[in-house]
């Protein structure tokens, strides 16, 4: 399945006690410590369109960051956002994160991630109609996205309250990093 071809944007929700601790969370509830709770309200004060479509993770973390981003409107909750099971591995050191593509011991599948984070995708996309479509996930979701829009799911995390920008190009698909302006 691909992405339908317009843009929208991603946002990781803002730093928790276990990406503090550097700890790993997959389904874990984490918590948004001060510094993410601070970083989630300051991206109310962007200059957003009037019309967008807000989207969220059904965990704690992502609807409080959506909440304090955007606190005037109500996010769609969609459970393909959520973060990886990672299993026997939930609340170790990120340092002895297994690779992306092994099943964690009693965890989910990549493939099984990769499916529901393409599906949960496609519908906010899809169901934002002229809006455009934010969704507030989690960094795996996030690596998903850069590999269904063609980039690839390695390299470091998203960073914590950054709005991405994902745009259709002509040949695949742009990314990068929004600044308050939305530029």
């Amino acid at each position: 399945m691909t992405l339908p071809r317009r843009a929208f944007v991603a946002i990781r929700h803002g730093e928790t006690d276990a990406n503090r601790a550097g700890l790993i969370a997959g389904r874990t509830e984490a918590m948004l410590t001060e510094a993410g709770r601070a970083a989630a309200a300051r991206l109310a004060q962007w200059s957003w369109p009037a019309d967008l479509a807000l989207f969220a993770s059904p965990q704690r973390r992502a609807r409080d960051t959506a909440a304090l981003a955007f606190p005037r409107r109500s996010a769609r909750i969609l459970p393909g956002l959520r973060e990886r099971d990672w299993g026997c591995h939930e609340g170790a050191p990120v340092s002895t994160l297994p690779p992306r593509h092994a099943c964690p011991e009693g965890g989910e599948p990549y493939e099984e991630m990769l499916a529901r984070v393409t599906t949960a995708t496609c519908l906010a996309l899809e169901s934002a109609g002229d809006r455009l479509p934010v969704l507030v996930a989690h960094s795996g979701v996030i690596r998903i996205l850069r590999l269904l829009s063609g980039g690839s799911d390695g390299g470091p995390s998203a960073p914590n309250a950054t709005p991405i920008l994902f745009t259709p190009a002509a040949t695949g698909w742009h990314e990068r990093v929004l600044d308050k302006t939305m530029r």
